[in-house]
């Protein structure tokens, strides 16, 4: 999945074990409206506790623009949380290697 933001399509992963809304690129935080709103405990794999600071973002996702909680880091990849995902329906069909998401 790609969602374009600042004219340019970025590379996005659902990611099923990822309870938050978003993980974004450090690079996209002038263009999504991010105010600070939480410092925020994350757990990673392996049960790795970090502090986060969480911001209030606006993007473009499913034909709206919405408002999301999302952390920054380094790199080019958008990672979506299930908490994204809140009004929509999640199905990944291993056998043929496709998902769907679709708004209920």
């Amino acid at each position: 999945m790609t969602i374009d933001i600042a004219g340019r399509l970025w590379t996005a992963i659902v990611d099923s074990g990822f309870n938050g809304d978003l993980e974004l690129p450090e690079e996209l935080q002038p263009f999504v409206n991010a105010r600070f709103e939480v410092e925020m405990e994350s757990q990673l794999a392996g049960n790795q506790r970090i502090m986060e600071d969480g911001y209030r973002v606006n993007l473009p996702f499913d034909g709206e623009v919405v408002s999301a909680l999302a952390t920054f880091v380094p790199g080019d990849v958008i990672l979506i949380g299930l908490g994204m995902l809140r009004k929509h329906r999640l199905e990944i069909n291993v056998p043929t290697r496709t998902v769907l998401i679709e708004r209920v």
